[in-house]
């Protein structure tokens, strides 16, 4: 089967039931994308199939209909996402695991919302956990990437 990732295609010979988040880990060495609690309710292993926010823990890869990002394919180290910059500017992260899902969750909340308002950042960030509890970190963080993404 073919997949695209992060705009590289790739040939992968795995079970269509395979979920996508272990093809990406396991089969392409995408570690960026972190398994939380395999039943799609912490959001740590969050990327996006055609520009949307989807659980790759329980999507099946035989089911992915379009292009994948991961948290390695939003930005990179000498153009980071604004989302990313922003998580630097308010130093989100405190023991990081749950941010690759964050960031990814934020993106998608972005792309649709370009200026959110607190209700609109909880709700779309309502099923991405953070045990380290940085939420209001992260809100500031998300209205400052959707000023920076309105100035571009």
């Amino acid at each position: 089967m073919k997949l695209v990732v992060n705009g590289t295609a790739h040939e992968i010979d795995v079970e269509t039931d395979m979920p996508l988040l272990w093809v990406l880990r396991d089969e392409l060495g995408l570690t960026g994308t972190k398994y939380g609690c395999g039943v799609a309710a912490c959001g740590a292993c969050t990327v996006h199939i055609d520009g949307v926010a989807v659980r790759s823990c329980q999507t099946p890869v035989g089911d992915v209909d379009g292009p994948v990002t991961t948290i390695e394919g939003l930005g990179n180290p000498a153009a980071l996402h604004a989302v990313q910059a922003a998580w630097d500017e308010h130093q989100v992260a405190q023991c990081g695991y749950c941010q690759s899902g964050q960031i990814m969750q934020a993106a998608d909340l972005l792309a649709n919302t370009p200026n959110p308002t607190d209700s609109d950042i909880d709700d779309a960030m309502s099923g991405n956990l953070c045990r380290c509890g940085t939420y209001p970190r992260i809100r500031a963080a998300v209205k400052t990437a959707a000023a920076k993404l309105q100035e571009a």
